[in-house]
């Protein structure tokens, strides 16, 4: 990135989240400080800002005299996050369709467009963006400030993790696609009704899709854990 051009907070924040997303910075891996500044053209308390923003985001972790990194995926965090998704995500759609207001509800099926056209093509990255920013979105229309951290910090994940089984050449996969953006269609329709139950059902129904693909595809031989038919997590030995 050699260029005289002057880049802004802004910039650096969009660039690390993206590549954080797409794992174009893989977990758990170190953030130099001074390879950026220079990158970026950036001073260091304004980068420091920006690393500072992105840990309170859980997009990073900023360690005492050791720098920051960007945050793991370890076998405990993959634990917690089978055992959180199908509870936080069945909340955030229940308060989503008690809370969401008019001008939510068309962002919300502008992202769901956004999330069809990234269907159409071959980009893994931008599957798992769209998708990303529909949920996302929902977690906005929640509104609650105890719940939504949680909440972005799954979908980091969960957007890390897609770029493992969004595969563009899998039969399997092209039909669980069209599965989860007709259910994006369903979940759209029932917080526009404003029906919270059929939302949270819609919730696990969505989770219980993408589960079996993260288990093929990410579960560590180690991770000995089970979601039964009705979602609730049984852990064991671990």
């Amino acid at each position: 990135m050699a260029t005289d051009t002057k880049f802004t907070k802004s910039d650096v924040l969009q660039h690390l989240r993206h590549a954080i997303l797409t794992q174009g910075l893989a977990p758990g891996a170190d953030l130099d400080e001074a390879k950026l500044s220079e990158e970026w053209h950036l001073s260091r308390t304004p980068l420091r800002d920006v690393l500072r923003q992105l840990a309170g985001e859980g997009f990073v972790e900023i360690r005492e005299n050791r720098g920051a990194r960007v945050s793991e995926m370890s076998h405990r965090s993959l634990r917690d996050f089978f055992l959180a998704a199908p509870m936080i995500y069945g909340a955030v759609l229940r308060l989503a369709a008690q809370n969401a207001r008019p001008l939510q509800i068309a962002v919300l099926k502008d992202a769901q467009q956004q999330f069809k056209a990234a269907l159409c093509g071959g980009d893994i990255a931008a599957r798992a963006l769209a998708n990303n920013h529909f949920h996302d979105v929902t977690g906005q229309m929640a509104g609650n400030t105890y719940l939504l951290p949680s909440f972005q910090r799954l979908l980091i994940d969960h957007a890390r993790i897609s770029m493992t089984f969004f595969r563009p050449k899998d039969a399997d996969m092209a039909a669980n696609l069209t599965k989860a953006s007709e259910q994006h269609d369903a979940i759209i329709a029932a917080i526009e009704a404003g029906d919270d139950n059929a939302a949270a059902d819609l919730a696990i129904a969505h989770w219980n899709l993408s589960r079996d693909r993260i288990e093929q595809f990410v579960m560590p031989a180690g991770l000995d854990l089970q979601l039964g038919a009705d979602t609730a997590p049984r852990v064991r030995n671990l």
